[in-house]
Parts: structure tokens; C-alpha cells; sequence
């Protein structure tokens, strides 16, 4: 079938632009009418519109606002108006791009998260099923609430993190930059005097002359085998074994894995939570979840999970056995499911969670700063003490 452009009148008089795919123009016109729709202009797709496919994902940002606007309109309007009224409002290129793609598929006859799956990487699959979710049980609007507090709540801690870590990554790299220049252009100037005395050096200022003659001239070796290393672990973890044999040893780890462990158990309880309160089981909300699920090790366990509540076992109990999540989260679970409000509880997990996060990686961050400070100022003191010592020795000796 071909594709067709069309510029057309709907039942409220509104003009509306789009494609569709028909055998002819004829079978367009046909299909077009069967919508109540008059047209004014139908012609051909070129070859660079019907090859044009969005695939680039919608900043953070623009997914929560295009959310919660639509949350707002749909309570007030028709879905198919409330998209045309975003598509119009649009500033963004591709932002437009994509909500035209959306709206052109409602008006082609499919579903909200069908037409968002035909978007390529705007929407993320948990947002589609979420939304696909919202459609099937008749609560696309809550729905929505809920997922524009969750993309809100997740643009507040990343803004947090990333505002305080501005700071200390500006520092450390002109504190590692002023390393580096004071031990492969200062400390050789330095070493051809201390050359010239003959004088028996500290062994400090041996060591740290060694260092410096190591990375002027073995420097360039050092950062290749370092590219070499990063480029050969990214390949490496493509392979699904070592992934996720890498993978686990994160979640090991004393700070990073436990950071890794609260995201993913907060974002599951919250998941479950949205897909309980609209009506689905929750075991397809543990199948949506765990595809969603960047690290292996949390994946095979969230998989795990829904393969117990598959055989009839209690989440509570599936969440115990696989020994990933926070003792909190078992313990809200396993309340929810004996006084039947499984929902509330997991909602409050997910926040509680969410709260532990934040307060943790805030006291992390402050610390991140004076920290640097404390280690690179103890290197430069090292460095400037291994100059200064000669020249106490040598001063020594010429006043004896």
C-alpha cells in the first residue's frame, strides 16, 4: 500500500493534517469519509516522508511536560483535540515531529500507545505500557498524573545530583591538570639543578622524580592501555555472560550497589503500584518492569519474581528469595498484601525509597568536595615537599 498526505475537515470543523496508508488515492478518500472527514487536499507521500521515522528519544524534560499537559487536557477534552492542541503549542522541531506522528495515528485508528510505539525511542516501552494500561482500564488520566509526578520527581533528584557534582568534577579536573603540569613540566626543570649539585637526594624527592620521568615518558602508553581497557570492557559486555557477570559484582559493591539496588527496588514498587491502581495483575506489571531493567543481576531477579507470583506465590516472598531488595520494601510489601492494601503500600515504599536516595546521595555529594580538596592538596604538598627538601638539605650543608 502507498502512502498519502492529507489536509481535511473533521466532524467539528476542525482542518486536520496527516497520512494514511491505501491501495489508491480513491481508497484514501473512502477511508477518510468512513471518519467523517472532508477533504480538502490528498496527495502521494514524497520518498523523504514516508522514509522519515522519529527514532531519537524526547529529553526528560520535554517527556514530563508534554505528560503532564496531556494529563490536564484529557481531562478536559477528547483525546484526539487534546494532542491537536499540542502539536499546535509545540515550539521544537522534533518535539512537533513526534506529537504529529502520535496524533496522526489516533486519527489512523490506533491506540494512544500503539501510536507512541510508532515513534521509535520517544517513548520509553515502561511509559508505553503504563499508558497502554491507562487505555484498558478506563483511567488514562490518572494514569498519566502519575507518570508526570514520577518523570517530575526523577528531573528534581537528577538536577540535584547533577548541580552538585558540577563543582567537584570542575575541581578535580583542574586539580589532576595542575598535577600532571607540575610533574612533566616543573619537577624536570627542577631535577636538572638537583642534577648539577651531585648531592645525595630524600628518598621522597627520588620517588617523586621517578614518577615524573615514568609519565613523561611512558604517558602516552599509560592512556592508550587505559582507552584500550574501557573500549575492550564495552565490548566485552555485549556478550550476555560477562554483562552480566559484571553486572553483579556492581551490586557487591559497598556504596555504588546499593545505590543500584534502592533506584531499581523504588522504581519497581512504583510501577506496580501505578499498573495495581489501574486495574493489572501484578504479574504483568513484574514483566514490564524487568524488561525495563538496565542491570542483568536485577533483571534475572525481578524475572525470577514474576515466575514465583506465575506459580501462586506471594510477591512478599518472591521479593525475599531473590535477595536484591531493601528489607523495607519486603517488609511494606508484605503488609500490603496481608491487609489487602497492596497499592498504598507499595506508594509509599517507592517515596520512602526515594527519600533515602536523595537525603543519601545529598551528604555524599557534600562530602565529594572537601574530600578532593583533602587529596589533591596532600599530592601538591607532596610534590612541593620533594622540591623543598633538597633545598633545606643543601642549605643545611652550606651553613655547616
Amino acid at each position: 500500500m502507498a502512502g498519502y498526505d492529507y489536509v481535511a475537515i473533521n466532524g467539528r470543523g476542525h482542518p486536520v493534517r496527516g497520512r494514511l496508508s491505501a491501495d489508491s488515492e480513491t481508497a484514501a478518500r473512502n477511508t477518510l469519509a468512513r471518519r467523517n472527514m472532508v477533504v480538502v487536499e490528498i496527495a502521494p507521500s514524497s520518498a523523504k516522508a514516508r522514509s522519515a521515522k522519529t527514532t531519537g528519544r524526547l529529553s526528560a524534560k520535554a517527556l514530563a511536560l508534554v505528560t503532564r499537559q496531556l494529563a490536564t487536557l484529557v481531562s478536559v477534552s477528547p483525546l484526539e483535540e487534546a494532542l491537536r492542541t499540542l502539536v499546535a503549542q509545540a515550539d521544537r522541531p522534533h518535539l512537533k515531529q513526534v506529537l504529529e506522528g502520535v496524533h496522526n495515528g489516533l486519527l489512523e485508528g490506533r491506540g494512544l500507545a500503539d501510536a507512541m510505539g510508532g515513534q521509535g525511542r520517544a517513548f520509553p516501552p515502561l511509559y508505553r505500557a503504563m499508558v497502554r494500561a491507562g487505555e484498558t482500564s478506563g483511567a488514562l488520566q490518572p494514569i498519566l498524573e502519575r507518570l508526570a509526578d514520577g518523570l517530575d520527581r526523577d528531573q528534581e533528584i537528577r538536577g540535584k545530583v547533577i548541580t552538585a557534582l558540577v563543582y567537584p568534577c570542575v575541581l578535580a579536573v583542574v586539580a589532576m591538570g595542575v598535577v600532571i603540569a607540575l610533574m612533566t613540566f616543573v619537577v624536570p626543570k627542577v631535577v636538572e639543578q638537583f642534577d648539577s649539585m651531585g648531592q645525595s637526594l630524600p628518598l621522597l624527592t627520588r620517588g617523586i622524580i621517578g614518577l615524573s620521568r615514568a609519565m613523561t615518558a611512558w604517558g602516552w602508553l599509560a592512556a592508550l592501555l587505559v582507552v584500550g581497557a574501557v573500549l575492550t570492557v564495552a565490548l566485552l559486555r555485549r556478550r550476555e555472560d560477562f554483562r552480566l557477570k559484571t553486572d553483579a559484582l556492581l551490586l557487591r559493591l559497598p556504596v555504588i550497589g546499593a545505590l543500584g539496588r534502592d533506584l531499581h527496588a523504588a522504581r519497581m514498587a512504583r510501577t506496580l503500584s501505578t499498573m495495581i491502581a489501574a486495574g493489572l495483575p501484578v504479574l504483568e506489571g513484574l514483566n514490564i518492569t524487568a524488561r525495563t531493567v538496565s542491570n542483568r543481576a536485577l533483571r534475572r531477579a525481578t524475572e525470577a519474581m514474576a515466575e514465583a507470583v506465575r506459580e501462586g506465590g506471594g510477591l512478599s516472598a518472591a521479593m525475599r528469595r531473590a535477595d536484591v531488595f531493601p528489607p523495607v520494601l519486603i517488609h511494606m510489601t508484605a503488609s500490603g498484601e496481608n491487609s489487602g492494601r497492596l497499592e498504598p503500600m507499595l506508594a509509599r515504599a517507592a517515596d520512602y525509597l526515594d527519600r533515602e536516595f536523595a537525603n543519601f546521595t545529598a551528604v555524599m555529594l557534600s562530602l565529594l568536595e572537601p574530600a578532593i580538596i583533602v587529596i589533591m592538596g596532600g599530592i601538591v604538598a607532596l610534590i612541593v615537599l620533594s622540591i623543598l627538601l633538597p633545598i633545606l638539605q643543601i642549605n643545611t650543608l652550606a651553613l655547616g
